[in-house]
């Protein structure tokens, strides 16, 4: 009989632990592996199996296991992950901060008021953020964009190795990019249907001038919902495209913080 060797070397073990912990990390922070959805201790074993195939090319910069350095190590993985996955989320935030502009000005916002688990800090989105929140997770599951997303992350143990040192200076430009990136690609989404929604607004502002007595603003109300369902319907539409953009961007965000 042929005996098989499962032995694993000490480097190996240590280049897993230390890619894990990177990997684990960025998932409790970068959408859509941060959602309630998925189980703690699925999500550790995902970030065990997406190490895997880069352990062979970290061998030969892992400290040793009597080494001070190892502990340095496993805190400078956890902050390099985190910060590469709250790069990837000030992306994907645009899609929510778009529905949660349309959620203000269609009115929507209320619901949130009278939300009975909002005291309780269960509910966080009215009802576009939800919706434009689960719509960009379906599409990126549904596009392959996760999978390019992956393939950004992975790309950061190749230029930023066990032993490299995350470079504050780009990621403080990053980060204001992106935050300047976050909110004008809310703007550009929620734009048209903020401009239909203030221009309803001020037409029965003007009605409500020329005949006080039909109460516009609450005769309206109902049919300011119908306005929102109608063209929010039709700016669906364009997320698909939108989503391969914030994707890329994500992509070459994280690959820029790696010192790709």
């Amino acid at each position: 009989m042929t005996k098989v060797d499962l032995r694993v070397g000490t480097a190996q073990l240590i280049a897993l632990l230390l890619a894990s912990v990177r990997t684990g990390a960025w998932m409790a922070v970068a959408p859509p592996f941060n959602g309630r959805t998925m189980p703690t201790p699925i999500k550790a074993l995902l970030s065990v199996a997406i190490s895997l195939p880069v352990v062979p090319h970290l061998v030969d910069s892992v400290p040793t296991v009597d080494s001070p350095q190892l502990m340095v190590s496993l805190v400078e993985q956890a902050v390099v992950g985190a910060a590469l996955g709250f790069l990837t989320s000030l992306v994907f935030a645009a899609v929510q901060s778009a529905g949660a502009l349309i959620d203000v000005f269609g009115g929507f916002s209320v619901a949130f008021a009278f939300d009975p688990f909002a005291m309780s800090g269960n509910s966080g989105n009215a009802v576009f953020g939800r919706f434009y929140s689960l719509l960009a997770t379906t599409l990126l599951f549904a596009t392959g964009g996760h999978q390019l997303v992956l393939r950004g992350f992975l790309s950061s143990f190749k230029t930023l190795p066990l032993d490299g040192t995350l470079s504050l200076h780009t990621l403080s430009e990053l980060l204001n990019h992106g935050l300047a990136q976050m909110f004008l690609a809310a703007v550009q989404i929620a734009g048209p249907i903020m401009a239909v929604l203030f221009c309803a607004d001020l037409a029965l502002g003007l009605l409500n001038r020329v005949a006080p007595s039909l109460n516009a603003f609450s005769l309206g109300f109902p049919a300011k919902v119908l306005l929102t369902l109608s063209v929010a319907g039709t700016g669906v539409l364009v997320l698909p495209r939108t989503m391969e953009t914030l994707v890329d961007r994500a992509v070459q965000m994280v690959v820029q913080a790696a010192g790709g």
